[in-house]
């Protein structure tokens, strides 16, 4: 099969992908060595600006372009993954002494005893869950909470899911490098990956995805992720995350190589049986031919996935305009990352494998 067929034979199985999920907006994305297909649909009307130019809110996904500038800073000496978070925020008036051994590693690594959300946000969550109370809570009130927080337990024990410790990471790098958190990421990160597309609030009018409810009809405003930057705030569109997947798939091609190599890197296992492997930012699970790393994200009403295959060069982009399981976007995306894995594997072993002998 030559290369066109074998683009319009990937087109045809996105697009048969996206009639299993169920969003008023969605973008499939996928790069191989390079190499880029994507397909749009949706519930909804087709908006004025093509989909797939559309910025998309990552939510949680944000975590990892955070993680990749501190492991830029910890290559460029600017700071150590293991100095203490009280090093870069010594002023902090802190009550327990397990907060002192927090260090930026386990901020990373959802390591460090911290609950999901600050306790004083969630009965708000709980009983408006589309009320944002995020936006309402500066970088100030965010310090203060840390320093009255009791980690649950010893740093470094048990891996715990928390936005509160990822938030932390903007405030500490700032101190360290003397710049605030958004300067850093488009200067050490984004522009220097040519991420041209990416913000950390709304763009123009009309630049912008809507995301919508669970029932995929009623919009929901834009998340303004206040103090919580580096935890949620990242914008960007269905290009420039295939760009950011390539640098992955590619470091040596970049020039946050060792930066971009750093985050791969396994660190820690959870889970029944420690089946779960973690690296400083990325999930891995294992798949043919090696594994596969990804990251999902959600706002109040866009979800969004990165998954990546180095072994085999592919990567996938998933967002969506509409939150929750119901619209089957990440078991979708995840799935067919590891399909894709699997062929490039068998393909691989076929090419390495005996020929029969020419008859003669």
């Amino acid at each position: 099969m030559n290369t066109a067929d074998t683009d319009t034979a990937l087109a045809d199985r996105l697009t048969e992908a996206l009639t299993l999920m169920d969003a008023p907006d969605l973008v499939l994305g996928v790069t191989r060595h390079g190499r880029r297909t994507v397909v749009t649909g949706g519930s909804a009307l087709a908006p004025p600006m093509p989909r797939d130019a559309l910025r998309y809110e990552l939510g949680s996904l944000s975590k990892t372009f955070t993680v990749l500038l501190l492991a830029d800073l910890a290559v460029s000496g600017v700071l150590a993954l293991d100095d203490p978070l009280t090093g870069h925020l010594p002023d902090l008036p802190l009550r327990y002494a397990r907060s002192r051994q927090i260090t930026l590693r386990h901020l990373a690594t959802h390591t460090a005893g911290l609950p999901r959300i600050p306790t004083d946000l969630v009965a708000g969550a709980l009983l408006h869950p589309y009320a944002n109370g995020y936006a309402r809570y500066d970088t100030a009130r965010l310090l203060d909470t840390f320093a009255r927080t009791r980690p649950r337990h010893p740093p470094g024990a048990h891996w715990h899911y928390s936005n509160f410790g990822l938030a932390l990471l903007g405030p500490a790098m700032a101190q360290a490098a003397g710049a605030d958190y958004a300067t850093l990421l488009a200067e050490r990160v984004l522009e220097p990956l040519g991420l041209t597309g990416v913000t950390l609030g709304p763009g123009t009018t009309g630049t912008d995805a809507v995301g919508h409810r669970t029932n995929g009809s009623t919009p929901v405003a834009g998340a303004d992720m206040g103090g919580f930057l580096s935890a949620g705030a990242v914008r960007a569109t269905p290009g420039d995350l295939l760009s950011y997947l390539e640098a992955h798939l590619f470091p040596d091609r970049t020039p946050l190589d060792r930066a971009l190599r750093e985050v791969q890197v396994p660190l820690l296992r959870r889970g029944w049986r420690h089946r779960n492997t973690h690296t400083l930012t990325w999930y891995q699970h294992p798949a043919p031919g090696g594994p596969l790393l990804f990251h999902v994200g959600a706002t109040f009403g866009q979800q969004a996935f990165l998954g990546y295959h180095p072994a085999s060069g592919t990567g996938i982009v998933a967002v969506a305009t509409r939150r929750g399981r119901t619209c089957h976007m990440i078991g979708t995306a995840y799935d067919l990352l590891y399909t894709l894995a699997g062929e490039a594997a068998d393909r691989a072993a076929y090419d390495a494998g005996p020929r029969p002998a020419e008859s003669g």
